[in-house]
């Protein structure tokens, strides 16, 4: 029998793996990972947000709310308010990575049971293959115009296809087996690839600034066109995009144990994403916004598209550097936030079938029949696809944390994670109550898009699958308690 080792700092770890390696719910990539394997530092979690921030979907994000009417100061703190609120379950669902070393979908079984974890880690891992979808298109778009501005005749060399033309399919593609790439070479390259990707967009944006207020002859201009809502009129548009801002990380705040469990400690990967996230999503909002307006005093009109205004600068050499700074941006963005779970979260449904890199290879094809050119049509189709996913992502969230730290203390019986038989076992492997109240949630979050009456909920999607869950799921552990449940948990050594 393996032995749980607890550390001063709280880490748990486990002496001896023979029992669970032999487990049909064991294979490598989910295993849980050794005290001296857990080598993120706060530099890497800040670096991982950061990169993840700096992509063309933050760049555009304030676009949507200032077509709704909003100022470009009420965009900004309509963000920040965003990030700061999906702070909190990003936080408290990072603990039991770093404590315990386990990935989303391994610790989802303490609530869900050992097969039950399969649902939310399958509808985690569908909405990653819309996301991967989106982002790989949109850096299909960069490489598209790259290669246009060093082979003028690219553009036209393969015709026209299902309404783009041939290069634009091909540009995509070519992005998407980058990514592939990558992830078969495994977290130590992705680690490596965030910590330099970060600074590197970071830079290459705020020249863009700099760029763009010298064309524009100062800030006064860019910040003087006023928001058209006021009064009530604001506050109908305000919940509505605040639940959107909330949807934009609400994937990455079930999933974040896949990166907290390769931290040093609680302290450096809390400290890391408090740090990075709130700050450099709004800032590097900003940065878009102040971008865009100035386009608007340059060219005679509001040009939200990064891709689109580097295509119009006439210096090849520039216009290189630039689609090479959107390539690697998003690159990074995609594999961090829309491979790593999605792969983990296949390779939990079956774990003898596949691992991480065929998990990640699933995600890419999935995300490709998934049309993502579709979803970018419009920015209300955009807008719309986050405030639906947001209340999924909000109903997971609710049961893993009132599960993890109202009902267990933040205590889990590390081996049995990976049993068939055990203390999460359930019946069958299913935990009724946390399925009971995952349907609840969904039903609070999205009833409203078949029932009229529940329509209004809609707009709070996030906020009513999250507390809808959790107060189900209380409630259903305190009436029906488990028989098989915490007080079962085996002594730690």
């Amino acid at each position: 029998m393996a032995i749980e080792i607890q550390h001063e700092d709280g880490r748990v770890e486990l002496s001896d793996n023979l029992k669970i390696e032999r487990s049909p719910l064991y294979n490598h990539d989910l295993a849980p990972v050794r005290i001296a394997d857990r080598n993120w530092s706060t530099y890497n979690f800040a670096a991982l947000w950061i990169s993840m921030a700096h992509c063309i979907p933050t760049y555009m994000l304030a676009s949507g709310l200032m077509d709704k009417g909003m100022s470009w100061s009420q965009a900004l703190c309509t963000i920040a308010l965003g990030n700061l609120i999906v702070l909190a379950p990003i936080l408290l669902n990072s603990h039991p990575g770093t404590k315990y070393g386990i990935p989303f979908p391994v610790f989802a079984r303490a609530s869900y049971g050992v097969y039950g974890s399969n649902l939310p880690a399958l509808l985690r891992a569908l909405v990653a293959c819309g996301w991967f979808g989106i982002q790989a298109w949109i850096g299909g778009q960069a490489v598209h115009t790259l290669i246009r501005v060093l082979w003028p005749g690219w553009a036209t060399l393969f015709g026209s296809v299902g309404g783009h033309t041939g290069a634009e399919w091909i540009s995509f593609l070519l992005f998407w087996a980058l990514n592939i790439l990558i992830v078969y070479r495994g977290m130590d390259l992705l680690r490596h690839v965030e910590n330099w990707a970060a600074p590197f967009v970071l830079v290459m944006t705020a020249a863009l600034v700099v760029w763009a207020i010298d064309r524009a002859h100062g800030l006064g201009p860019i910040l003087a066109q006023p928001g058209r809502l006021e009064g009530a009129a604001f506050w109908l548009a305000f919940w509505p995009a605040l639940t959107a801002m909330v949807g934009y990380w609400a994937t990455l705040s079930l999933n974040m144990p896949d990166f907290t469990r390769f931290g040093r400690s609680q302290k450096e990967q809390a400290f890391g994403q408090v740090v990075a996230l709130p700050t450099t999503m709004t800032v590097f909002a900003g940065m878009g916004v102040v971008i865009t307006s100035a386009t608007f005093i340059i060219y005679g009109k509001a040009i939200w598209d990064p891709v689109d205004l580097v295509g119009r600068f006439q210096n090849p050499a520039l216009v290189a550097v630039a689609m090479f700074t959107v390539v690697v941006a998003t690159l990074s963005v995609n594999i961090a936030a829309n491979v790593v779970s999605p792969a983990n979260d296949f390779s939990n449904a079956f774990p003898r079938l596949i691992s991480f890199r065929t998990g990640g290879l699933l995600t890419g094809l999935i995300g490709i029949a998934m049309q993502p050119w579709r979803l970018l049509e419009s920015g209300e189709r955009y807008i719309g696809w986050l405030i639906t996913l947001s209340g999924g992502m909000g109903t997971v969230a609710g049961v893993l944390i009132a599960d993890y730290w109202l009902v267990r203390r933040r205590k889990l019986a590390l081996e049995d994670l990976y049993l068939a038989k055990g203390v999460y076992t359930y019946r069958a492997g299913w935990n009724s109550r946390a399925i009971s109240a995952t349907v609840v949630g969904c039903f609070l979050a999205w009833g409203g898009l078949l029932v009229p009456k529940l329509a209004p909920l809609l707009d709070y999607g996030w906020f009513v699958g999250a507390f809808g869950a959790a107060a189900s799921y209380l409630i259903a552990h305190r009436f029906f308690p488990a028989e098989r449940n915490i007080e079962l948990l085996k002594p730690q050594c």
